[in-house]
């Protein structure tokens, strides 16, 4: 059974702009905030985990959202956010597209690619993100969704809209196991969307998509074991460590790679949990099958740009 580490409700309201910035920074991926008032500031958040999901809702005064080339290289890449707006207006530019927000809208994007965010009103703004290998749709597919507005194309589409903007708000209130299954029912339900709009076929009967799917799932279920590696995921899925590697080069990485990227991304989440703060750094990376803690921050910090202490000081 899959393990999952969820992060504790976290809410916050500041008018300190370096404050909000921080929780922005540790909440989603590393951003530029720019406020586009002259007055005084003030935002709101509040998020809360489940497994490798995580939904955050935003309230704020006017701003322009960045993510930039400096701040994918201080990390967070390899996520894709599905943004449902409650109120106010905004627009959203990525992969040279502009698309204007309206309450009700979802709107996807990748954090792998810069993009903005430009809100002109005060707005509220619920994020859905998730690792982009979750969604089964090859990235060829997914990147032409980008700065695209999903939120009247297709009348599952306010379906999905209002279960997630009943349902999230209120996922803090409930046990682990309850909140992580209605928080995969919202992202089987997005899914259930662009399969509907858009012609998917022809990527469900590929084989080796499917395959690689079974293996992450596989992978994911198993990552805090010490004993993972390519032969015994292999021998899991009944094919050749050959043909295991062949799939991942497929997709220009490598099985060791990926498990590393999934293992950093919950020792990041952990290492962000409030309530994993009396959890030494070793023994967070320790459940997530890092044995050597030297080995951990030098991969650590290759990934996001910081040692796994300084992110817990600054967040």
């Amino acid at each position: 059974m899959q393990q999952t580490h969820d992060a504790a409700p976290a809410a916050m309201r500041t008018d300190d702009l370096s404050t909000y910035q921080r929780t922005v920074d540790s909440s989603f991926v590393p951003l530029d905030i720019t406020p586009e008032t002259s007055g005084p500031f003030l935002a709101s958040l509040r998020g809360v985990g489940a497994g490798d999901l995580a939904f955050t809702e935003v309230h704020s005064i006017p701003q322009v959202v960045e993510r930039t080339r400096e701040g994918i290289s201080r990390g967070g890449s390899g996520y894709y956010k599905v943004s449902l707006l409650l109120s106010g207006s905004g627009m959203l530019i990525q992969d040279g597209r502009e698309v204007i927000m309206h309450p009700g809208d979802i709107s996807f994007y990748d954090t792998s690619q810069p993009y903005s965010l430009v809100f002109g009103e005060q707005f509220r703004n619920l994020i859905m993100m998730f690792p982009k290998d979750r969604l089964e749709f090859p990235e060829a597919f997914t990147t032409s969704l980008t700065a695209v507005s999903l939120g009247s194309e297709h009348p599952l589409a306010e379906v999905v809209a209002n279960f997630i903007s009943k349902s999230a708000p209120h996922l803090h209130l409930l046990p682990a196991s309850a909140r992580y299954k209605l928080a995969h029912t919202s992202l089987d339900l997005f899914t259930s969307v662009l399969s509907a709009m858009f012609d998917t076929d022809a990527v469900a009967q590929d084989p080796h998509h499917t395959m690689r799917q079974r293996i992450y799932d596989y992978i994911r279920a198993n990552l805090t074991s010490h004993e993972l590696c390519p032969g015994s995921i292999a021998a899991a899925n009944y094919i050749s460590i050959r043909h295991l590697h062949a799939l991942f080069q497929e997709t220009d990485t490598t099985v060791s790679t990926w498990i590393k990227e999934r293992r950093l991304e919950r020792c990041r989440a952990d290492l962000l949990d409030p309530a994993l703060a009396d959890h030494g750094v070793a023994t967070i990376a320790a459940s997530w099958g890092f044995v050597d803690a030297a080995h951990f921050s030098r991969n650590f910090r290759a990934a996001y740009g910081e040692s796994p202490t300084a992110l817990r000081q600054r967040g």
